[in-house]
């Protein structure tokens, strides 16, 4: 094992849906009401757990083709946003642990950044309703970048606004291909499964601190010591 060394502040970069906050419920919903209003019925929460992780734009690209949509995907996009966004304001839970882990990193200086799938204004306004935009600084969507995440690029461009070196960059995530975009960062991550997961789960092992049971397990202040602690080079 490496020995670990006090160093700079790393920088955080967290991923917002199922992470920061149990926005999941939501965007099922949405998903379902459009769908539905689309003539596809039956969409369930084991349907909808396929794309927890996946970017909105991505998302609604492969319903067009899965279901036969005929809107055109722009018009799919802002409806979503437009039901997701109004469930959002109503009843946006923030996880309790992941409030009192960003509030100790605030306290101690630790710069972080939101990078999520999530469109910008679904961003903007659950971070707004939460009072957590007056606790991490930028946030980036995916629209942004060329590709979402199992890609790097939402997070290295969050690197990029925080003025960090990827190397010295914390993801926190709970979906796979959040981790897996964390690792072709190479950045170091932490993993809080939004459902739980074997701890030999062949992608959410490979990430430096893993919480095999989600939400139920993770706890700030081991956390806390983990991202403040960095690898020796």
């Amino acid at each position: 094992m490496a020995n670990v060394t006090e160093a700079a502040l790393p920088a955080v970069v967290l991923d917002l849906d199922g992470t920061l906050v149990d926005s999941e419920p939501n965007y099922f919903e949405a998903g379902r009401a459009l769908l539905e209003e689309h003539g596809v019925p039956g969409f369930t929460w084991a349907d909808h757990e396929r794309y927890i992780g996946v970017s909105t734009h991505e998302t609604l690209a492969d319903w067009r083709r899965r279901y036969g949509l005929s809107a055109a995907l722009d018009t799919l996009v802002a409806e979503l946003d437009d039901r997701y966004l109004a469930l959002a304001r109503a009843h946006t839970p923030v996880f309790e642990q992941m409030t009192l882990l960003v509030e100790r990193l605030h306290r101690a200086g630790v710069p972080m950044a939101v990078a999520s799938g999530s469109s910008g204004s679904a961003i903007t306004a659950v971070l707004a309703a939460t009072g957590l935009d007056g606790l991490v600084g930028p946030a980036v969507s995916a629209e942004e970048v060329p590709r979402g995440k199992p890609a790097p690029d939402v997070f290295l461009e969050a690197a990029r606004r925080l003025g960090a070196a990827p190397v010295d960059c914390v993801v926190i995530e709970d979906a796979e291909p959040g981790v897996a975009a964390a690792l072709a960062a190479r950045m170091r991550c932490v993993a809080v499964p939004s459902v739980p997961v074997a701890p030999d789960d062949p992608v959410f092992s490979a990430a430096g601190l893993l919480f095999p049971e989600g939400q139920a397990s993770f706890r700030a202040a081991e956390t806390y010591d983990w991202i403040m602690r960095v690898p020796a080079v």
